[in-house]
């Protein structure tokens, strides 16, 4: 953690609120479950159900951003490409950050935007601003991103966060309960789910050429030097690694395939066990560096976790789920999108993604003919722009002209609070059962029940289509 960082999260905690009281802040147990009430709160009521909710259409998405590093400049460059969205404001420690922020909005035509610094409530004076309608959150992830995510609903302002969009599960049950008081959407950017073939695989999910689908296969796997220093000597992901054992970054994969098996929608995460490797990487590499570097001395110890983690999932209808991370083995990048139904399988990683109707791989003709019949409407109109905006192949920009798009519509959202919670808890439960000798652990229903008439998501432009794309 930088001083950036530390000052930032000093910041945010000081005043009303006691640094030691905030759920989850002290690192070694953000992920961890320790110290939080992990009692079963299905049994109450919902206060109201955010699936599928309408909140009413907003001819123009104020919008006002609190961290614009990497990601959250990425995502505010994305909406300056969209018609019907005002930024609004933006909220950073880091003075260079805010000066590149009103340099590119300078670039595109757009006024400067209201900052927000310095203070130790400048990101609460954001939430408090009336004029911003969505809060979008790309903080360092832990406990920042429910405790800002929470502030801003009940300052009745929907919410885009980056994720994960908790760290405990008290965490989850809180940002649940919140969304459905204040009937404000917490929206989780899982940008993965807007991957064209993700989104292939969910259009041909639903209209049955999977037959039912029995098993799927997700993962993060992205072979990152995590111990090499980077420009501001932030080395969370490695402080992380030391902390943490468990399966850290699910949601990539994982967010896709609950979108498949209508999780939350007519079926639920019931329970799932975590096993991770002993660590052969990084407690090594970084002993090396420290010889020749002090920089590293304080990083060298024997203390690090799993270099891979497995986890797997079963849902309450009876299928499976596999989900891996590992960032440290040399591997070529995988999210193993992999889907097994009673009728056919698609399979992402190795590239080029393909399609089976029994044990053979479709050959290049009936790809063509798949890509032709089943590619949904949504990459048809907006995917070439996409692509030419950019983000991760266009999935950036996708995800992001599609949430506008619901908000100006008054559409329900493609991934809701109950998504962001069940995807996300999976971190601190995989922690939970791999200390525990990978001994089953049950993922709460956030839903309350309400999965068994939760009607499935629906990436369509059946509805909406309203917000155009700047050239």
């Amino acid at each position: 953690m930088n001083e950036n960082r530390r000052n930032f999260l000093k910041q945010i905690t000081a005043g009303s609120i006691g640094l030691g009281f905030i759920p989850g802040l002290h690192a070694e147990n953000s992920f961890s479950g320790k110290s939080e009430n992990l009692s079963n709160r299905t049994g109450k009521r919902q206060h109201f159900n955010m699936c599928g909710y309408r909140a009413p259409k907003l001819d123009i998405v104020r919008v006002g951003f609190i961290g614009i590093g990497n990601r959250g400049y990425a995502n505010l460059n994305q909406m300056t490409f969209l018609e019907g969205v005002q930024i609004k404001a933006i909220c950073d420690i880091v003075p260079f950050r805010i000066d590149d922020v009103q340099q590119l909005l300078r670039k595109r035509g757009l006024p400067e935007a209201k900052v927000y610094t310095g203070g130790e409530d400048a990101w609460k004076r954001v939430c408090e601003n009336p004029d911003i309608d969505l809060i979008s959150i790309a903080v360092p992830r832990g406990p920042l991103h429910a405790l800002i995510s929470v502030y801003a609903m009940k300052c009745g302002k929907h919410v885009a966060v980056e994720v994960p969009a908790i760290a405990t599960v008290d965490e989850a049950w809180e940002m649940v309960e919140i969304s459905e008081k204040t009937k404000k959407h917490c929206y989780m950017m899982e940008n993965c789910c807007y991957d064209f073939f993700e989104l292939l695989t969910l259009n041909m999910a639903r209209q049955g050429f999977f037959g039912d689908i029995i098993h799927a296969d997700a993962a993060y796997i992205h072979h990152q030097s995590i111990y090499e220093k980077t420009k501001d000597n932030n080395m969370w992901r490695l402080e992380e690694s030391r902390r943490h054992n468990g399966n850290l970054y699910p949601t990539h994969g994982l967010g896709p395939v609950c979108q498949i098996m209508d999780i939350n929608r007519g079926d639920k995460l019931d329970y799932m066990t975590s096993m991770s490797s002993n660590d052969f990487i990084l407690g090594k590499k970084v002993s090396e560096l420290a010889e020749n570097d002090p920089f590293y001395k304080k990083y060298d110890t024997d203390s690090y976790r799993g270099n891979i983690n497995t986890s797997t999932i079963r849902t309450e209808r009876g299928r499976t789920i596999m989900l891996q991370h590992d960032i440290t083995s040399p591997r070529v990048y995988s999210r193993i999108h992999m889907i097994s139904g009673t009728k056919g399988a698609a399979q992402k990683y190795p590239l080029p993604a393909r399609i089976s109707l029994g044990s053979q791989w479709l050959d290049d003709e009936g790809m063509k003919k798949v890509n032709d019949q089943y590619t949904p409407e949504i990459v048809k109109q907006i995917g070439d722009m996409a692509q030419k905006v950019g983000g991760h192949g266009g999935m950036d920009f996708l995800m992001t002209w599609r949430l506008i798009d619901c908000l100006r519509n008054g559409l329900p959202m493609d991934i809701d609070v109950y998504d962001a919670a069940a995807w996300s808890v999976i971190i601190p439960l995989s922690e939970k059962s791999v200390s525990n000798r990978s001994k089953p652990v049950d993922i709460p229903d956030f839903t309350r029940g309400a999965w068994r008439t939760n009607q499935p998501v629906d990436i369509s432009l059946s509805e909406g289509n309203t917000t155009t794309v700047k050239s």
